[in-house]
């Protein structure tokens, strides 16, 4: 059954600009649980940038057609695959696990933080925003996110996306490369910061129904594949929550 997302009243269509068809985009929720209430990672935007000045957000971006081609440590799990596959029509298996290694390029790139492991042999030599890894003697390693959420933004955006949200646990941050958070940065600060703290409540509608889910999800412990994953869409003049399948 559907039912309308919080925040609808900030996400009512617009009619300015024509229709265009959402690009793929992954974010990625880091969570650290080592206290009674977990912390997530957000980063201060830059009060000059266009998109979003001063807020805070968590790291994310569009896919790039390399994506699905970097080498990784380990594939993502059958089980998150078949939740990235969900939906109509059905997202095909490379589309999928580019996703999910998006989302760790997203997160090197904007934070410095880099998801991988170390792995016997040569590492191959990376160039540009994968060349930390390599650097480190690293691979990326999606094989440990979790599909939270998937989000569609409304009809007449200037800039529409199709995103899935992954979550990870702090400790599989393997590396950390410095200078990339800065005043003159996309990202100016870093913070973890405990759920329900003042600073999420300043975060675009669409991040707060997703944050919502994965405190849900951690509400009952480790999190499982198995789980209900909702999308978000907009349509009937409104934001509507539906579970994929």
């Amino acid at each position: 059954m559907t039912e309308p997302a919080r925040g609808e009243k900030e996400e009512k269509e617009a009619d300015h600009h024509p229709y265009r068809r959402p690009v793929d985009a992954a974010t990625l929720i880091l969570v650290d649980r080592n206290a009674a209430t977990p912390k997530v990672l957000v980063g201060k935007r830059h009060d000059k940038v266009v998109f979003m000045p001063g807020k805070f957000v968590f790291p994310g971006g569009r896919v790039d057609k390399t994506d699905n081609r970097i080498p990784v440590a380990a594939p993502i799990s059958p089980e998150l695959e078949a939740n990235l596959m969900k939906g109509s029509p059905k997202t095909p298996l490379p589309r999928a696990r580019a996703l999910a290694i998006a989302a760790i390029r997203e997160a090197c790139e904007e934070t410095g933080l880099c998801l991988g492991r170390r792995c016997e042999g040569t590492v191959p030599k990376f160039e540009g925003v994968w060349q930390p890894f390599s650097d480190a003697g690293l691979l990326p390693d999606p094989s440990g996110l979790f599909l939270i959420a998937r989000a569609i933004t409304p009809p007449g955006r200037v800039r529409r996306f199709d995103t899935r949200f992954f979550t990870a646990d702090a400790s599989a941050i393997a590396h950390r490369v410095e200078g990339v958070i800065h005043a003159d940065a996309e990202l100016v600060e870093l913070v973890w910061v405990e759920l329900g703290s003042k600073p999420l409540a300043d975060l675009h509608p669409m991040t707060k129904n997703v944050l919502r889910e994965l405190e849900l999800r951690l509400e009952t412990g480790p999190l499982r594949h198995d789980a209900p994953v909702p999308f978000f869409h907009f349509y009937g003049g409104r934001m509507h929550r539906d579970v994929l399948a």
